[in-house]
């Protein structure tokens, strides 16, 4: 027996790694992806591009879940924050990249321990203490204005300057702060932003952007038909439109005589005719159609002066007819049953050098169009992003509406409340607690790091203003001082921070807790 080499129990190509080795490349997959998103983190962040392998995309972003989301990752523990990060970004639409450093800085003094021999269970169980002292510390600290409609409007001001300013749009940030808000207030309430509908047309600066009431549509008008329709009354479709050729494929047809061939052609003429017919007996003098319309059919509807707009991209017609109040049809045997869309005014407009079709007073007024403009296609594409992020924050506020203070201010105070809980803590969970208080005191360290000012005098001037009870105290990243952030009206939205909290200190505990990490052999293909 004592000769026995070792014994392997897995198939070809499937490795283990255990215990120290697993917990060490867990612990190294997770502060990498941690440190590669830190430099992009607060308003002084710097971007990323992100160049795909052929070479022809390239993404300029300071965005942390779409950096992550771009990079094909290997190491396990590394996957995890990437999954954080899209949970934050599908959950609050910001805060991306705060949850992956948050859970990075907890992995980093958890590593510190599992070497001072401190077991993974006690780490966790110290981490779970400080994370509720935390979380109970964040409640305490909110605010509430949403029954003073003025004060709310300047906390979601507050909150859209914050979001955008670590962004692309910094240099205007007031501009779209306001466009922001104005757009989520319409919604009255919903978190549907499906009503918010972005375009970017590349020209002009980033500040000749604007927010259009009602819907448009990149689209152009049939020829010869209205170019401007009042009290329109809409058919949104998705029909072909296109029989006036024979199309049936690998259809053979056999003729005796030139005569019999156009009798076919009119026989195909005449059934779309009579498709139109049924189209218009339903009293409408607008069509929107999915699919394409041919020359036929849109000059019997430029005839009857209906306004045909073929081609409506999928994400068209389907908010179309959301936004108009209208459904969307296939057939047209029963115009009682279909609902037809309505607005006061269909106008072409001309943005930049592209026309398009703008529905002015459409049924659902909550609806809105804004308008990016800039100067690249990458530069558009990062604002759309980032005001899409503080769109996301902002419809979320207005649900749950209290707030806390920016600026390193909220995690200076969950930290000294961690400490003063670490205090009274006995045994080796306490250096586990401390440990938490560490990696939240890390974030405003490196919100002034990335600024170019000197992090460690910055932050321990601000936990001493905390533990002299100035607990509105955050960074002033412009002038690169310690300041009172509620004056500042450095503002974030509470439910982003509690999500960034709980995701982070849970992400750390389950990479904690991995002590072997099994590969599998990938699944063999049977080439027979």
């Amino acid at each position: 027996m004592a000769g026995l080499g070792p014994v392997q129990i897995f198939g070809d190509n499937a490795s283990e790694e255990r215990a120290e080795d697993a917990r060490l490349a867990s612990f190294v997959g997770a502060i990498a992806v941690g440190d590669l998103v830190k430099s992009t983190y607060g308003p002084k962040g710097m971007d990323k591009i992100l160049q795909s392998m052929s070479g022809n995309d390239i993404m300029v972003t300071n965005d942390g879940a779409t950096i992550l989301k771009s990079i094909a990752l290997d190491n396990p523990a590394a996957k995890v924050l990437v999954n954080i990060s899209k949970v934050q970004d599908d959950e609050v639409g910001d805060g991306t990249t705060s949850v992956c450093i948050l859970a990075a800085e907890l992995l980093r003094e958890g590593e510190k321990l599992v070497h001072q021999k401190v077991h993974p269970q006690t780490i966790i169980e110290g981490y779970r203490i400080a994370s509720a002292a935390a979380y109970k510390a964040l409640e305490a600290a909110t605010v509430d204005n949403s029954s003073n409609l003025e004060s709310f409007r300047q906390d979601l001001l507050n909150i859209a300057k914050t979001t955008l300013s670590s962004k692309v749009l910094a240099g205007d940030k007031e501009y779209f702060s306001n466009m922001g808000v104005d757009a989520v207030l319409r919604l009255k309430g919903s978190t549907n932003l499906d009503n918010i509908q972005i375009i970017k047309k590349p020209g002009g600066k980033l500040s000749d952007s604007f927010l259009a009431e009602g819907y448009i549509l990149d689209k152009k008008i049939g020829v010869n038909q209205p170019k401007r329709i009042e009290n329109a009354k809409i058919l949104v479709a998705n029909t072909p439109m296109d029989t006036d050729k024979i199309k049936i494929f690998g259809a053979r047809v056999r003729v005796d005589a030139t005569g019999k061939l156009a009798e076919l052609e009119r026989a195909e003429r005449d059934k779309m005719k009579e498709k139109v017919e049924k189209i218009k007996a339903h009293g409408i003098n607008c069509f929107v159609n999915r699919q394409l319309i041919y020359n036929w059919p849109e000059s019997l509807f430029a005839d009857a002066g209906i306004m045909a707009i073929e081609h409506a991209d999928f994400d068209g017609v389907e908010r179309l007819a959301l936004v108009t109040g209208g459904e969307i049809a296939s057939t047209f045997d029963h115009p009682d049953l279909v609902k037809l869309g309505h607005c006061d005014l269909i106008e072409e407009i001309i943005i930049g050098e592209d026309r398009l079709i703008k529905f002015s007073g459409v049924a659902a007024g909550e609806a809105c169009t804004i308008v990016l403009r800039g100067a690249t296609i990458q530069l558009l594409d990062e604002a759309e992003r980032s005001l899409h992020d503080a769109l996301c924050v902002l419809s979320q506020t207005v649900k749950e509406p209290r707030t806390v203070l920016g600026g390193g201010c909220a995690e200076m105070l969950m930290a000294k409340a961690v400490d003063e809980v670490a205090v009274a803590t006995s045994g080796k969970k306490a250096i586990a607690i401390e440990a938490f208080a560490r990696a939240l005191r890390q974030l405003p360290t490196i919100l002034a790091d990335n600024a170019g000012y000197d992090s460690s005098e910055l932050v321990s001037q601000l936990r001493a203003a905390h533990h002299e009870g100035k607990a509105t105290y955050g960074l002033d990243m412009y002038n690169g001082e310690i300041a009172d952030v509620r004056k500042l009206g450095v503002t974030e939205s509470y439910k982003l921070k509690r999500q960034v909290l709980l995701s982070a200190s849970e992400a750390a505990e389950l990479i904690l807790r991995v002590d072997d990490i099994i590969r599998t052999a990938p699944r063999q293909r049977n080439r027979e």
